[in-house]
């Protein structure tokens, strides 16, 4: 499976270039569905200098209009900087516009600059977090058995609701999951996570649910050439710029994300083999092999259009056909 990844990154692009990668990532999701099993995996930060996506949920609506077929998988939302009740509304109307192809990983988000942009308490984000998932889970209850008035309207498309997990790398972030009845999607395979997860269902009463953890040395992002000296010349540049704002906000909070590169120049990365890679077909199916998926970012740091095409055309025409020979 291809999994399509886009955070919109545009730094250093005028309003008509940040417009066409735009265009372009929601034309990308169109032009693939069909050609070969993929998921659309959009992501959030706010105030960001490099413009990173603040709301995924408009980018998930165009993209939902235009495909019929493709799961879409905002991951993360950070749902404490949400109002609840407009939260709910509009993943019932994308649950609507989609016919249940969108589901959510909520998290809680480590910047404070984001906290302060919402003038929001962010040493509080754990309990403001609680609260404003009780409400969430609570309305998106009701809206399927109008139990109440006033209420959200209309009742949502999926009998259950959107689809709902929570994210983050921590063990709290594992309790929240298992004490809301909901599965989990960790950033590292820490120890322990598991356990708290599992212990939290249990305690709280729920089934215990899914507990994704993605081991360090999976790549995040790939790019497929037939040279990947070259390739790394033509897109090394933007990944470097995708990693260094990682880092740097990583570092800030400190926190150690899964598979984040350290990398300061782009051989240290290429060395590093790590969460980006460049590698050529037969790399790529390995890794298909290896992984069960192939994680693409064709717009990854700000890659034009055109140079992002070019590799994702690559990656669809000239990998995935190997696989169904």
């Amino acid at each position: 499976m291809l999994m399509m990844r886009f955070d919109m990154r545009v730094p250093d692009k005028s309003p008509a270039e940040i417009a066409d990668q735009y265009e372009c990532a929601i034309q990308m999701a169109q032009w693939v569905e069909g050609k070969a099993p993929a998921m659309l995996g959009l992501s959030e930060h706010h105030a960001a200098e490099d413009g990173y996506m603040p709301s995924p949920l408009v980018l998930a609506g165009s993209m939902a209009a235009v495909t019929s077929k493709l799961p879409i998988m905002i991951a993360a939302t950070l749902m404490p900087l949400y109002d609840p009740v407009r939260l709910v509304e509009e993943m019932i109307m994308l649950d609507h516009i989609s016919r249940g192809r969108v589901s959510y990983v909520f998290g809680l988000g480590y910047r404070k600059t984001e906290y302060d942009l919402f003038d929001l308490e962010f040493g509080e984000r754990g309990k403001i977090a609680d609260e404003k998932l009780a409400r969430v889970l609570s309305l998106i209850a009701e809206a399927k058995t109008a139990t109440r008035m006033p209420r959200i309207t209309p009742p949502p498309f999926s009998a259950d609701g959107p689809p709902i997990m929570w994210g983050g790398g921590s063990k709290a972030a594992a309790r929240r999951a298992g004490r809301n009845g909901l599965s989990f999607l960790g950033q590292v395979d820490a120890p322990g996570i598991k356990e708290s997860y599992e212990k939290a269902c249990k305690d709280a009463g729920h089934p215990i649910g899914m507990c994704i953890v993605p081991p360090a040395d999976m790549p995040n992002i790939v790019f497929v050439h037939p040279n990947p000296d070259e390739g790394w010349e033509e897109v090394g540049p933007y990944l470097l710029k995708d990693a260094a704002s990682y880092a740097e906000w990583n570092n800030e909070a400190g926190l150690t994300a899964a598979s984040l590169s350290q990398a300061k120049t782009i051989d240290d990365m290429k060395k590093e083999n790590g969460a980006y890679r460049v590698v050529d077909v037969k790399g790529a199916l390995q890794l298909i092999k290896t992984w069960g998926r192939l994680p693409l970012h064709p717009l990854c740091g700000g890659v034009p259009p055109e140079l992002g095409w070019t590799y994702l055309k690559r990656a669809v025409e000239e990998v995935m056909p190997h696989l169904a020979a």
